[in-house]
């Protein structure tokens, strides 16, 4: 699952989520993991675009969070990566800042959240494309360790009988 922080004019013009120069970025940054739109939810922390585009508000946030709150409930994911300091602050309220947390795992309520500069913010500040790189990369090698757990889990499973391989108590 993918957390941003709110819809943006491109956004709101066609009803979803990340569709404009941050969309085509993110898109990209998907691709280099093996990952696609496809692979994952994405949602943001407001479900509308803020007047002028301009940050969330706290009151406007907590408006929202119930829809949020909702779909992690519906969608469960193991891992949620957290893009940006206004996700941040409504997911993981508390710890340290986006500059410090970024690419770090987080484990919370049995879910993995990672940090990542957001992708909008690396278009307007090119010096964060190296660390936004970096931090996709981070969420790659935890999918990787997830998946491994996955699979010793699986490979350690007791089979099961077929229930036509059963045996009745009456013969």
């Amino acid at each position: 699952m993918i957390v941003g922080e709110a819809p943006g004019q491109n956004e709101d013009q066609q009803g979803e989520p990340f569709v404009g120069a941050a969309g085509k970025l993110l898109d990209q940054l998907l691709r280099g993991i093996g990952l696609s739109r496809g692979d994952v939810f994405i949602t943001n922390i407001l479900k509308c675009r803020p007047p002028g585009n301009r940050d969330p508000q706290p009151a406007e946030a907590e408006a929202c969070s119930p829809y949020l709150e909702q779909q992690l409930r519906l969608i469960h994911p193991e891992v949620v990566m957290v893009l940006g300091r206004h996700a941040l602050a409504r997911l993981l309220p508390g710890y340290d800042s986006i500059s410090r947390l970024h690419g770090k795992v987080v484990v919370k309520d049995d879910v993995s959240y990672i940090p990542i500069y957001h992708p909008a913010a690396a278009l307007y500040n090119s010096f964060l494309m190296g660390p936004l790189d970096q931090d996709f990369r981070a969420v790659k090698a935890h999918l990787d360790r997830v998946d491994e757990r996955r699979q010793a889990v699986a490979a350690a499973a007791v089979p099961v009988a077929k229930p036509e391989e059963q045996l009745t108590l009456f013969g």
